[in-house]
């Protein structure tokens, strides 16, 4: 539906709006909030690694579904109004993808999900801070922080600065951070077998 919003916006209720246009939104304490664009380098590593992470699981028959810019619902306190994150790849648990195949409702990570990366951009902060003490808080296993440009504050990537890629692993409900750059394979405890680098990431730009 097009609609006018005047109200705070459940979760399934700002799944099924639409105010007309192409651009995409999150969902802030009931509010739809406008995201602005990619760019195209950012758009070629996210389809890059979603092509990547589903052949993977193709090939070695494992109970996942890869899916690009899905909402994620955030946890929030009860009567509280919702939040969401639109992530750039979501690994869903092929069980709970199957449950949403049999419903008319929008596919969303209603429930925590396996894995779930962001590729950073300009509002890096948000990768780096608030996207990643979401998902801890929210119980998503791993979480991948691509920094395919470097731009990261040093505080997160070092100095100099360069291409980095974080792996966060939720361990005693709290995220333990594992960074990767250059030729180091990037080892995911979701997908032990898959074989990419930081360098790899950075030639998806090229292609």
């Amino acid at each position: 539906m097009v609609a006018i919003v005047n109200r705070l916006l459940t979760f399934e209720a700002f799944l099924a709006w639409n105010d007309g246009s192409d651009r995409s939104f999150e969902l802030v304490n009931g509010v739809a909030v406008p995201l602005c664009e990619p760019n195209a380098r950012h758009e070629d590593v996210v389809d890059g690694l979603c092509r990547l992470m589903a052949d993977h699981c193709k090939d070695e028959m494992l109970a996942y579904v890869v899916r690009q810019g899905k909402q994620v619902r955030l946890r929030s306190e009860p009567q509280a109004p919702e939040s969401s994150r639109k992530a750039d790849i979501v690994v869903f648990d092929r069980v709970e993808w199957e449950k949403m195949r049999q419903s008319s409702a929008s596919a969303a990570a209603y429930e925590p999900p396996p894995l779930v990366v962001e590729v950073v951009s300009t509002n890096w902060r948000d990768d780096y801070r608030l996207k990643l003490n979401e998902y801890e808080a929210l119980g998503i296993l791993e979480y991948w922080i691509v920094d395919y440009a470097g731009l990261g504050g040093v505080q997160y990537i070092g100095a100099p600065k360069q291409p980095t890629v974080t792996v966060n692993y939720l361990i005693d409900d709290e995220y333990v951070a594992k960074q990767y750059q250059g030729n180091r394979a990037i080892v995911s405890p979701t997908f032990p077998g898959l074989q990419i680098t930081v360098a790899d990431i950075v030639a998806m730009t090229n292609a």
